[in-house]
């Protein structure tokens, strides 16, 4: 096969600050997933991307030249409306597990594919696998049939999913070009418009423990996801919400799934209650269904008894036990005073070191490991209060753990403003 272009071309076109062609877009989407441009070549171009960006037209068609790299799927064989929701990760960001039973309980199905984690941010499967029994892999027709029967599934995606961007994104974890805006957002909706729901809604994390540190880069993120999914025909909508401190009062695997259950059950934190409810509210807006009250169905317990059945759907026993860890350590207030900052990138790497995240892909995670918080911005502490306790199987993790937190929170006198966890929307 003759090739229509040569990849060093390309690359030097980016890096002339140049805009790629239609056709050069989608012959290097092409040839890299077929092995024709080397790692090394792609890498290359995801670094000038990084640094010299991509206008509306390139991050569309890079987009589209993603999806044509595999499947699409087809929902419109269910009898249920759709629609789906993407998180761009956080530090305690359990808001799916709640979320897709909730929103599939006001008569909208959730066909939610969901990830591993990687580095400080938890992964949505790495928390459901704590579960007993509980498995992430299905085929399209287990899935299918899941979706009818209970309207939620929360699963691994098919490697026919945009395969070029799995290959993709391998490259840019471990080449420094993961914060490239066009790719995060190219990534991110060309699996999510593959996947077919007729809805989208985004929730684009601003603050330290985001990727998106600044409120600005979220909002330019969401701006452009916003707009593809609009193009695609896919309603779309983003939710900028606040990552500067852990959502919630748990950071791990296990801790993360029985505080989900409690926000099934009618308790909860109440910023995690606050976002499940407006990310519900989102979805069923967008699939035609806001005649329904996400509050009420909640209180109900009709969003529980979907969760239940969607824990048994997937083998998993939604009564067992979860597992615990073998040791904990408790960090204690070192003053008396009102907690005034908890920084959530700290929090999210010592849970990360303690075993409840991965280094590498393929790595094994603990199910019992995670931070525990007793305390956060407001609260009023006494010196030698419990702050956080700490969970692992290997207490040899843990000076390292204590080691992330070291200036990752502060104890003043004037509690700070109560802020929602909800910044701004983009439509």
């Amino acid at each position: 096969m003759t090739e229509s272009f040569d990849a060093t071309e390309v690359i030097a076109a980016k890096r002339d600050r140049l805009e790629l062609s239609d056709a050069q877009i989608d012959w290097v989407v092409d040839a890299f997933t077929r092995g024709v441009v080397a790692d090394e070549q792609m890498s290359a171009l995801a670094m000038a991307i990084l640094l010299n960006g991509m206008d509306r037209r390139e991050i569309s068609r890079w987009t589209h030249a993603m999806i044509a790299s595999g499947e699409r799927m087809d929902f419109s064989g269910l009898s249920w409306p759709t629609a789906d929701k993407h998180s761009t990760g956080g530090v305690g960001d359990k808001i799916t597990l709640p979320l897709a039973p909730l929103v599939a309980a006001c008569g909208v199905a959730v066909p939610q594919l969901s990830g591993r984690g990687l580095g400080h941010t938890g992964g949505t499967l790495d928390k459901l696998e704590a579960i007993p029994g509980w498995r992430a892999d299905l085929d399209n027709d287990a899935m299918m049939r899941q979706l009818e029967d209970v309207g939620a599934v929360i699963c691994a995606a098919g490697t026919g999913l945009a395969p070029a961007d799995k290959k993709l994104y391998a490259l840019r974890d471990v080449t420094g070009t993961v914060e490239a805006i066009p790719l995060i957002a190219s990534s991110i909706m060309s699996k999510k418009i593959a996947e077919g729901t007729g809805a989208l809604v985004l929730d684009v994390k601003a603050g330290s423990g985001a990727f998106m540190k600044g409120r600005d880069q979220a909002h330019q993120l969401a701006q452009i996801m916003v707009e593809l999914g609009t193009d695609a025909g896919v309603r779309t909508v983003a939710l900028i919400t606040d990552m500067s401190t852990p959502l919630g009062l748990t950071a791990g695997n296990a801790c993360e799934v029985a505080e989900s259950v409690e926000v099934l059950q009618g308790g909860g934190p109440a910023d995690v209650v606050e976002l499940t409810l407006a990310l519900a509210r989102e979805m069923l807006t967008a699939a035609g269904r806001d005649d329904v009250d996400p509050a009420d169905v909640l209180a109900s317990g009709r969003a529980f008894d979907t969760w239940r059945a969607m824990i048994r759907a997937q083998g998993g026993d939604p009564d067992a036990a979860l597992p615990t860890a073998r040791e904990n350590q408790v960090i204690t207030a070192p003053q008396s005073g009102v907690v005034t900052r908890l920084d959530a990138m700290a929090v999210g790497v010592a849970a990360w070191r303690l075993g409840a995240g991965r280094s590498r892909p393929g790595e094994t995670v603990q199910a019992g490991a995670g931070v525990v918080l007793h305390a956060k911005p407001g609260d009023t502490v006494r010196a030698g209060q419990p702050l956080m306790t700490l969970h692992t199987d290997t207490p040899e993790r843990f000076g390292r753990a204590v080691d992330a937190l070291d200036g990752g929170y502060d104890i003043g006198v004037e509690a700070p403003p109560v802020q929602s966890v909800i910044i701004d929307s983009v439509r």
